[in-house]
């Protein structure tokens, strides 16, 4: 890409050899301007098993969640464009470039998609969790402005002037901050694109599918709520009115 990116792979307990692994393979097939792991309550023998990576490792010493990780990463990136990946390898690098590649012909945002027609799935989640992803996925189409298959999948790029749109409107530190920025997206007006990809599935999630479906439900509720604030509603600016405001993630400091 002519643009510059920086990637930000989010991380807890993270299966030290497979990320090395995969942080080298990002970076020999991307090349992008930067990496960043965002590292969450890590002890001092997995830091330095990551020290000699081409990335920069930050460390909390505590577990912020997926979306506080993030959010912290993008903000330290100084790139044109801003992308993230799951830690646990689940999607290619040459898969994530196809995802880039979207926002090089012109989306705002690109939003890998296990869950489009055109995906190839090479391992399946167990039977709960694709029952409940799918469930999800249907609902979140019926109350959010962005229309896609998959709103969950842990590689999403966004362009930085997009980034200083969106960055105010989030407050999930979980997992159900994907499903927030792509809410805040389509509120917003930003092109979403939804792109295809050979996605496998890969062991020792440290996710519980039903309590995490629960948090996705009720953030959902959350985001369309928001959502229909940015688009002036009148009922949900009432609503908004009677409540204290929320901290968004870029404004909490560590």
């Amino acid at each position: 890409m002519s643009a510059s990116v920086g990637l930000v792979v989010p991380a807890f307990r993270p299966d030290v050899d497979r990320l090395a692994a995969y942080v080298r393979s990002l970076d020999a097939e991307l090349a992008p301007e930067a990496i960043r792991i965002e590292l969450d309550d890590a002890d001092e023998r997995v830091v330095a098993a990551l020290a000699d990576l081409p990335a920069t490792v930050n460390v909390s010493p505590y577990r912020r969640g997926k979306g506080a990780a993030v959010t912290a990463g993008f903000e330290a990136l100084e790139t044109d464009v801003l992308g993230f990946v799951d830690a646990d390898g689940s999607t290619a690098p040459g898969e994530f470039a196809d995802v880039l590649a979207a926002i090089e012909a012109g989306a705002d945002v690109a939003v890998g998609s296990r869950r489009h027609p055109d995906s190839t799935i090479t391992s399946h989640q167990t039977f709960a969790r694709r029952f409940l992803g799918d469930g999800f996925a249907w609902l979140a189409r019926r109350m959010l402005d962005a229309d896609l298959y998959d709103y969950q999948c842990g590689a999403k790029a966004i362009t930085a002037e997009s980034w200083e749109a969106v960055r105010q409107h989030l407050y999930e530190p979980g997992f159900a901050w994907d499903v927030e920025l792509v809410a805040m997206a389509g509120a917003l007006e930003l092109d979403v694109a939804e792109v295809p990809l050979t996605w496998e599935d890969k062991p020792g999630s440290t996710v519980s599918p039903v309590r995490t479906s629960l948090r996705l439900a009720r953030a959902l509720v959350s985001s369309r709520h928001r959502a229909k604030q940015i688009r002036n509603s009148r009922v949900h600016n009432a609503i908004a009115a009677t409540r204290e405001d929320p901290t968004a993630l870029v404004d909490k400091h560590d």
